[in-house]
């Protein structure tokens, strides 16, 4: 898998903030700009990502070029509405010899490996007689989820922290969480304060939407969430019995 950051909204955190502070000013856009400083960006983003006043994320966008994934991926990917797809054509693109991703599951087990490959090369091999007899657009149904796919892929920062609520959790599929982890380290580089506060609901808010299907982590989390609460609250009494 190989992901990159092709593009984003230039500045796209002090976007973020003059959208924010637009809300509630009589001022334009180009006023709001001036004298803002990177520590009021800093605080306007806290205060919006703590209020869940999220609309003003949605004016900053971040493209990824996506390579190396399975066509079982980009199935679940497109589920994400939200969001710009480009993605490689196999009515277009010849698909013979095509690369297939291998699930570490079946890596793991030399049986199972050994089945999945020659299966692979069945499809290979059938792909290839049937593009000689019926055109590609036909030709292609034959072809499997594990084959391999490019993509561009453009969302708004508000989609993005929907996709690492969704795809970060540990009941995701193990290979489109692999893709979260590595965009999510990609946007941190440009827009770091943005993307702080990102992750599952159990690490987040302290609780699992999955219900009997929870992984179990939410118990984890609620009990170091709890722990930083009673921490901050024993900070805070402290504080208040040295100021007397």
């Amino acid at each position: 898998m190989n992901v990159r950051l092709v593009s984003h909204t230039p500045d796209p955190e002090k976007v973020v903030a003059i959208a924010a502070r637009q809300c509630y000013s009589p001022l334009g856009a180009a006023e709001l700009a001036e004298g803002l400083s990177d520590e009021k960006v800093g605080e306007l983003i806290r205060t919006i990502l703590e209020s869940g006043h999220m609309s003003p994320t949605e004016h900053a966008s971040f493209t990824f070029a996506i390579e190396g994934v399975s066509r079982a991926l980009s199935h679940q990917l497109v589920r994400h509405r939200i969001a710009s797809y480009s993605q490689q054509s196999q009515r277009y693109v010849n698909e013979e010899g095509f690369d297939y991703v291998t699930p570490p599951s079946v890596a793991a087990n030399e049986r199972a490996r050994r089945i999945f490959e020659e299966q692979m090369e069945q499809a290979r091999d059938a792909y290839r007689e049937l593009v000689a007899l019926v055109p590609r657009e036909d030709a292609r149904f034959i072809l499997p989820n594990a084959c391999e796919t490019r993509l561009v892929m453009t969302m708004n920062c508000r989609s993005l922290y929907n996709f690492f609520e969704r795809r970060l959790c540990e009941r995701a599929q193990w290979e489109i969480r692999d893709l979260a982890r590595a965009m999510l380290e990609c946007v941190r580089k440009v827009a770091p304060r943005l993307f702080s506060w990102v992750g599952p609901p159990c690490e987040m808010r302290g609780y699992c939407p999955e219900g009997k299907m929870s992984c179990g982590k939410v118990e984890a989390a609620s009990r170091r969430l709890i722990a930083a609460a009673d921490l901050a609250k024993d900070n805070g009494e402290a504080g208040e019995a040295g100021g007397e």
